[in-house]
């Protein structure tokens, strides 16, 4: 009897080992994928910021926390989108942050991920119609109202005809420049729109062409261009160039490009808007580490979703407008290199401008 009794403790004891070694190993397992979050970046094509600025900010971010991070980008494919989305959340990501290349595909990868209890933040772009738990970007109607700024105090109380050259019809960043740029500019008589054009998937050579259009049908009588962003700006510059009017023509952009910089200190450029993407990859990394810990994000303000009749909680950042007067915050902040901008005959422009 004594022997059975014993022979039964030790099968209670090795299966109250196993169960222990069991319930370790699925402790360890929650801990890794809470400690995981999954980035898709949208392209490399629309601007040059998402690989030499945010993934390495990112990166930086969450290893400073010790986050386990998959930084991927998209490549402007939406199918590699949902691909990527998916191995990411096969792999036991606890948050996903995502920059959509459009927001069917986007809203389509939030709904599974929300399926599987993973949270998800909307980066730089938002998602129409999507379930994104945060969103984190620069106020993108500032942005553009920065915009119409720059453009009205290059061109002054004159009247002048104005074109614009929005950005993709499927970024809904796109929209919000244009509606904060009609904000400023539709307010003042002196100013006449002759033309407007969005431009698929911000391609520059799509741009060129369009405002080559714009500036034939106008027959040269284009006084301002409203260019979202610097790649759109410089397609502009090389028609202005070529048909010898660059630097009397207005041209706005954004992202503050060492191209776009250049074509400031030329006088081809009107100004750029600066945006610290640095700031935005923080606050961004904040809210996935605050969401891993169980924590409730902190934002200031809310940004609201049309199509999904909802206001998603944001974290909303302020822009910089940047011309030759204040483009040395930019080198300062590390974000462009003065040993870039400054090469060849830019020496001397950088140093009236402070630029050392």
């Amino acid at each position: 009897m004594r022997k059975g009794i014993l022979s039964l403790m030790a099968v209670m004891s090795a299966g109250a080992l196993t169960l222990t070694a069991c319930g370790d190993g699925d402790s360890e397992a929650t801990a890794s994928d809470k400690g995981k979050v999954g980035v898709i970046l949208p392209d490399t094509a629309s601007s040059d910021r998402y690989e030499s600025f945010d993934r390495p900010y990112l990166k930086q971010a969450f290893d400073a926390a010790g986050i386990e991070s998959d930084i991927q980008n998209a490549e402007g494919k939406a199918q590699r989108f949902q691909t990527i989305a998916d191995q990411m959340l096969t792999s036991g990501v606890s948050v996903l942050i995502m920059s959509g290349l459009d927001s069917s595909s986007a809203a389509a990868v939030q709904r599974k991920a929300q399926s599987q209890g993973v949270k998800t933040i909307d980066y730089d772009r938002l998602t129409l119609g999507g379930v994104a738990d945060y969103y984190v970007s620069f106020d993108n109607v500032k942005v553009g109202e920065e915009l119409g700024k720059g453009l009205q105090k290059c061109l002054g109380d004159k009247k002048s005809n104005i074109v614009y050259l929005n950005g993709a019809p499927t970024d809904n960043n796109a929209t919000l420049f244009a509606k904060g740029a009609h904000n400023i500019l539709d307010k003042d008589a002196n100013y006449t729109k002759v033309a407007e054009q969005p431009v698929p998937d911000w391609s520059a050579e799509n741009a060129a062409t369009l405002f080559e259009q714009m500036w034939t049908e106008q027959k040269g009588k284009i006084d301002g261009v409203v260019a979202a962003n610097d790649n759109l700006a410089n397609s502009a510059i090389s028609v202005l160039k070529k048909n010898q009017r660059a630097g009397d023509v207005p041209v706005t952009g954004q992202d503050a490009t060492v191209q776009a910089l250049q074509n400031i200190l030329d006088g081809n450029q009107c100004m750029t808007v600066y945006k610290p993407i640095k700031q935005e990859a923080d606050a961004a990394a904040k809210l996935a580490i605050s969401l891993i810990k169980g924590e409730k994000g902190e934002t200031n303000g809310t940004t609201n979703d049309p199509e999904g009749k909802r206001d998603v909680p944001s974290v909303l950042l302020a822009p910089i407008s940047v011309t030759t007067e204040n483009m040395k915050k930019v080198v300062d902040d590390g974000f462009v290199k003065a040993a870039d901008l400054c090469k060849g005959a830019y020496a001397a422009k950088c140093k009236d401008a402070g630029i050392q």
